[in-house]
């Protein structure tokens, strides 16, 4: 029993480590997501009736939440490994599985919403370019401007005819309309690569949830039976 307690206090303590550091991570992209400059910039521009707006402040606050549990899970765990804890421990597995009831839901909108953030943030750039392609002094002009700036790209492939006048003079400077890429590509493109970084966080950090879980339930168990142990036999006169 002593040995397997010394085997699960080694193994909770580079767990710990690592939780710690996946909860400094998604405090790290939580705040890259929400305080980015193309994530800031499609949020200032989305109107009232796009979704993006509340999926990125949720995402946010959702993210800081989840950092700190973990962390908190952490340092908890770290605790009642040095101190042999059972209260400690049992709050260690509380923060775990607390943790795992906000990932998983989170894993799962990921999967079965894939494109809804795509979707949204298109819908902006296609908004705002149909805008200032039917009137060229639009104030939105401006925001079409600082996307392609963003994004790097320049204009659309569009069924409405020859718009090279107007895209030329809302590309970044220095770059050719005519060689520009087509900006619904590069938003597509920059945001998948942005989604698969965070689906693949969310599916570590959820397989850490679970062994932490185990390991913070087989200590706490391995605690309360060696304390067992260590008092058979003795008596106390009172």
């Amino acid at each position: 029993l002593r040995c397997g307690m010394r085997t699960t206090k080694c193994q909770l303590l580079v767990t710990s480590l690592c939780v710690m550091l996946l909860g400094l991570s998604i405090a790290t992209l939580s705040t890259v997501t929400h305080y980015g400059l193309h994530f800031t910039l499609i949020s200032d521009i989305s109107l009232e009736d796009n979704s993006y707006r509340v999926i990125h402040h949720t995402a946010f606050y959702l993210g800081i939440c989840l950092s700190m549990t973990l962390i908190l899970a952490a340092l908890l765990s770290s605790a009642a490994t040095v101190r042999e804890s059972q209260c400690l421990t049992a709050t260690g597995f509380f923060c775990f599985a607390l943790a795992f009831c906000g990932l998983l839901p989170a894993a799962c909108w990921r999967y079965t919403h894939s494109t809804e953030v795509e979707d949204s943030v298109m819908d902006v750039y296609d908004r705002v370019y149909e805008e200032v392609r039917r009137n060229s002094s639009s104030p939105r002009r401006h925001d079409l401007t600082a996307l392609h700036e963003a994004f790097l790209c320049c204009g659309k492939h569009s069924p409405f005819g020859d718009t090279a006048n107007m895209e030329q003079k809302t590309c970044p400077p220095g770059q050719a309309w005519d060689a520009g890429q087509d900006c619904l590509q590069e938003i597509q493109h920059f945001l998948k690569k942005h989604m698969d970084f965070v689906s693949t966080l969310l599916g570590i950090t959820i397989a850490f949830m679970v062994y932490g879980m185990i390991l913070t339930s087989f200590l706490w168990f391995s605690i309360h039976f060696s304390s067992n142990l260590d008092r058979k036999g003795k008596y106390v006169l009172r």
